[in-house]
């Protein structure tokens, strides 16, 4: 009753996850036509950016919608873990577009700096308050999902960037406006490229730790080991592996060295353990007697082997 309930959730959590990506992706998709034009219309280069972030947003979000579904597809006989990791490599897409995306506003902004163009400022501050505002309702209904994983984080991510490119559009409109700094346009397209970049840099991070397999940044392993060897009667932890099928999905395998007479129970004690201090629900131990460990350690283990 308990699991039904857990899958319940969870799938009814993952379908308002993918109707919050959807609406979005209608907000994103409608309103960059506008800014398309009016980037040419006025001649800005900080909003043709934000145009061309928008659809790299749009690409971005559709590709979170389809990894989302298929996330949620159960497992089969080919996949056991299900396709969960859809949403990792989602995320990695969206990183690797980011990236590239701050990189064509960063040459073009450095090419204009040395002769910025004539910028029609009024109607370049009037799309990019509409851009903000439809960036802003977009951050409100992705935000209670930026923490779900890192799929939705790429998502919000890409929205949030969009942002601060709106803001910087628009200042740089107001500085021409008032001023007539034509330099602020370039200037600040060139903030919002290294704003979008120390992004993406963060979230592929993210993604790259999970695809190889290495230990959740979250979860310290020597202090794993430590916690078990704690039990009574565990004389030793090794060939301990900690990873992440997705980064709130984590895995755990180890052996466990006890007296035999002491294996009754153990393994229910070890699975509390890693689920009371740890939040590790999915750990695969295998119990080995203390005497066999110690024999075969004797002929076969290399210095330190026993304790990796």
């Amino acid at each position: 009753m308990g699991e039904h309930h857990h899958h319940h959730h969870h799938r009814v959590e993952g379908d308002g996850r993918r109707r919050r990506l959807g609406a979005v992706f209608v907000l994103t998709a409608t309103y960059m036509g506008a800014e398309v034009v009016g980037g040419f219309v006025s001649g800005s280069l900080a909003l043709l950016a934000d145009a061309g972030h928008m659809f790299s947003d749009a690409a971005a979000l559709a590709l979170a919608l389809v990894a989302s579904w298929l996330s949620a597809r159960p497992a089969d006989p080919k996949r056991t873990y299900g396709f969960a990791r859809t949403e990792v490599l989602a995320a990695l897409a969206n990183g690797v577009a980011l990236m590239v995306t701050s990189g064509v506003v960063l040459r073009e902004a450095v090419g204009r700096l040395s002769a910025p163009p004539e910028v029609e400022a009024p109607i370049a501050m009037a799309v990019a308050a509409g851009g903000l505002l439809m960036n802003v309702i977009a951050m409100f209904i992705l935000h209670g999902d930026a923490s779900a994983g890192v799929n939705e984080r790429g998502a919000y991510l890409h929205v949030l960037s969009d942002a601060l490119g709106s803001i910087g559009a628009l200042v740089a409109g107001g500085l021409i406006w008032t001023l007539g700094w034509t330099w602020a346009d370039p200037v600040a397209s060139l903030l919002i490229a290294v704003l979008i970049l120390r992004s993406a840099w963060g979230l592929l991070g993210d993604t790259v730790r999970v695809l190889m397999e290495a230990a959740p940044a979250h979860i310290d392993v020597d202090e794993v080991r430590r916690h078990l060897r704690e039990l009574p009667q565990v004389a030793e932890v090794h060939d301990l592996h900690i990873w992440a099928i997705t980064p709130d999905q984590v895995c755990l395998s180890a052996h466990v060295v006890a007296p035999r007479v002491a294996h009754d129970g153990l393994l229910e004690r070890v699975q509390r353990k890693l689920r009371e201090d740890f939040a590790i629900e999915h750990a695969t131990i295998q119990l080995e007697d203390e005497t066999q460990h110690a024999d075969v350690c004797r002929t076969n283990c290399q210095p330190g082997a026993a304790t990796t």
